[in-house]
């Protein structure tokens, strides 16, 4: 069985439904799939369960990316009051 799917985008995406013997059977291969952006619809007695897609592409870390963005407290190293740490261990207030 065939099924599209249409993203916000309004791209049309082809799906393809596999049974979960037929999907265990060929794993590799749709895992190949996958990779290359179709998603796979695996479905347990004709009702879809599960969708595997791409993961998304690693994005590389920049030092500074978010310079100015966050705010630290000025009570940030303040310690933190009594009952909180009696939480933080365990014990009651």
């Amino acid at each position: 069985m065939v099924l599209f799917l249409v993203t916000t985008d309004h791209r049309m995406i082809r799906l393809k439904r596999f049974n979960i013997a037929e999907a265990k059977a060929r794993l590799p291969e749709l895992v190949q799939r996958a990779a290359r952006g179709e998603e796979i619809i695996i479905a347990r007695n004709g009702e879809p369960q599960a969708r595997l897609v791409a993961l998304p592409p690693k994005r590389e870390r920049v030092p500074g990316r978010g310079t100015g963005q966050w705010k630290v407290a000025g009570d940030f190293n303040a310690p933190l009051p009594g009952d909180m740490i009696a939480l933080f261990e365990g014990r009651k207030r």
